[in-house]
């Protein structure tokens, strides 16, 4: 089989949790073509530099800089919905030219075809701001509405309720053609190396701008002070991944995931984004109660899964 897979440029999230699926379409002797944009096509590239790379519609959003982004979002509502079309009809136009047994989309809107298309999500729910929890079922009609337009619909997390995704894949009945597979991370059913107690803290950057650089800075201006020694992970594959930073700050662009690991497992704290994709990795590691997690401001979906695995711990 010649199988595509695509996942959406929204941070590495999207990107990273593929890692597990790519090498097990390889291992069953299938040919993987990927295809995405932005940090998450530089991702794959570094991660499967074997593998041809395809440029697809590129996705080009920011957060807010306040507290709230539910009026950045439906002002880039619009961006949205052009880029599920703009992806449609780039699919459309790949399958006139090459073939493929297989479509593989995590949170691509539009990556669906007459070809066996298959979408990834943990977010069957979508959690809407406190103010506007009357438009949750409108918003989880309009993401089903998407998904039946996919032979098939994939959700990385437990079977069994809350699972790591709580509200998000357990509150609503799912479709018929929907199953749990399980959390994906590209760290599960690795053997686990020594930890490395080089540091006291490990900073994991995710997500959009202006927050992403925003936590940097911040994490900066607590420790530069500090005798803790804090590293800095900055997710940004396609820099140079040399050392930088003061006597008790490294920082690092991006770094191999066996030295991360490490690192991760030596660290007394680890502050992170609540994405889903982190949360995952570091259930597989077992290190998820070591963990201080930061949604991004007004992220309802991060906003809700911080306080799911960790209430008032922090």
């Amino acid at each position: 089989m010649r199988i595509l897979l695509s996942p959406l440029n929204w941070g590495l999230g999207h990107a990273t949790r593929c890692v597990p699926i790519v090498r097990h379409l390889l291992r069953q002797g299938y040919e993987v073509v990927l295809a995405s944009d932005g940090v998450a096509r530089d991702f794959l590239l570094h991660y499967f530099p074997s593998l041809s790379c395809l440029e697809a519609p590129a996705l080009r959003l920011r957060y807010a800089k306040g507290t709230s982004q539910v009026w950045a979002m439906l002002l880039q509502l619009p961006a949205l919905l052009r880029h599920a079309r703009q992806d449609y009809l780039w699919l459309k136009q790949l399958l006139e030219r090459e073939h493929f047994d297989c479509v593989i989309s995590d949170n691509r809107f539009g990556m669906y075809s007459s070809v066996k298309s298959v979408y990834i999500t943990h977010q069957m729910m979508v959690k809407m701001p406190s103010g506007l929890c009357f438009l949750e079922p409108l918003a989880h009609a309009l993401h089903m509405w998407v998904i039946q337009h996919y032979s098939e619909c994939l959700i990385p997390d437990y079977a069994s309720s809350p699972g790591l995704s709580g509200d998000l894949s357990h509150h609503y009945p799912l479709p018929s053609h929907a199953r749990f597979i399980g959390p994906l991370s590209r760290f599960q059913n690795k053997e686990l190396p020594p930890p490395n107690e080089r540091y006291d803290c490990v900073a994991l950057l995710s997500g959009l701008e202006p927050h992403r650089s925003l936590m940097e800075q911040a994490l900066i201006d607590q420790y530069q002070d500090k005798e803790e020694k804090l590293l800095i992970l900055e997710g940004r594959p396609g820099c140079s991944p040399l050392f930088q930073g003061t006597h008790n700050v490294s920082i690092c662009a991006h770094m191999p995931d066996e030295q991360l690991v490490t690192y991760l497992l030596g660290a007394r704290r680890i502050v992170c984004r609540s994405g889903y994709s982190t949360l995952m990795d570091l259930d597989a590691l077992g290190i998820l109660h070591k963990a201080h997690l930061i949604a991004t401001p007004g992220q309802t979906e991060q906003e809700y899964l911080a306080l799911l695995h960790q209430g008032d711990k922090h």
